[in-house]
């Protein structure tokens, strides 16, 4: 309407306000709680803070399964683990690496599931990315292999923490098929791409962005929801019974499959949208111990 002024900040933070209100009436019934680590779980200083680390270990002797569920490898995840202290219970065994393809159990040493896409689909891919001048990595459980080193490798591998291999012939490494691909460049680059990616290997891969600056490329129909509630049935977990906290689009999938997806306050507004829940605080503030003493302790 002609001379209608719209205060567009005071209509932020009202929508700020609904996401931040979207939480329990009451005690919530859970016995097992997947996590996210960067910007969930972790901290800007990429550390788990002592208020977070008790509510988890009270939530373990609860006889709550506590899982990291986290696009980092295996080896990349265990330094939280040992932090949390829980991996010699029952509830705290099981962690969930490569946002998805691969549940491994730390008692046994060996995975539940493992999957990985095919050799030939990484690299009709790769191919693909290096056409517009990307560059790509793929993982084991300890280490990250890369086409080659680029500021965006090194960049993984920091937050990672796992070490970084120049692979010489990488078109023939990744013929063996591995459980992911990341390709990283510029978030203009990497927008303009998977639209492209989704199109071309429907059914052959899926595609999405982990950080802005990282395309993650994973098997089909393999996620962070598929693999919570494959661990959940395994375990005799009535999905009612799920929980899990997320900020970012590939925490997206157990947010909606868990029966009480919770999105971090500081998550993307389409996760805290998608999200039953949104905590109150944000990851620099005790976010997940201040939801879990409230609704669920």
């Amino acid at each position: 309407m002609p001379g209608l002024s719209i205060d567009t900040s005071s209509l932020r933070r009202y929508h700020s306000f609904m996401m931040h209100e979207k939480l329990p009436h009451g005690k919530l019934a859970v016995k097992l709680i997947a996590l996210d680590l960067d910007d969930t779980l972790l901290n800007r200083d990429l550390t788990i803070s002592p208020r977070t680390v008790s509510a988890l270990r009270a939530a373990a002797a609860r006889s709550i399964f506590v899982v990291i569920c986290s696009g980092r490898a295996e080896s990349g995840i265990l330094p939280f683990v040992r932090r949390l202290d829980i991996a010699g219970l029952q509830t705290g065994r099981y962690v969930i690496a490569l946002n998805g393809a691969v549940v491994f159990d730390l008692h046994t040493r060996e995975p539940l599931l493992s999957k990985k896409l095919d050799g030939n689909v990484l690299l009709e891919i790769f191919r693909e990315a290096e056409k517009r001048g990307l560059c790509a990595q793929v993982y084991s459980a300890s280490t990250i292999y890369a086409s080659v080193d680029t500021k965006w490798s090194h960049l993984d591998s920091d937050i990672s923490g796992l070490p970084l291999k120049v692979v010489d012939d990488f078109p023939s490494f990744l013929k063996r098929g591995y459980a992911k691909m990341l390709i990283s460049a510029d978030p203009k680059d990497i927008d303009d791409f998977i639209p492209f990616l989704r199109e071309k290997f429907r059914g052959k891969a899926d595609f999405f962005i982990s950080k802005p600056f990282f395309l993650e490329v994973m098997p089909p129909d393999c996620g962070k929801g598929e693999a919570v509630l494959y661990l959940a049935q395994k375990l005799g977990i009535a999905r009612s019974e799920t929980m899990a906290f997320g900020d970012s689009m590939n925490d997206e999938s157990m947010l909606r499959m868990t029966a009480h997806g919770v999105a971090m306050s500081n998550g993307l507004p389409q996760i805290r949208e998608a999200a039953a829940y949104v905590t109150r605080k944000s990851n620099d503030e005790d976010g997940i111990a201040d939801f879990l003493e409230a609704f669920v302790l």
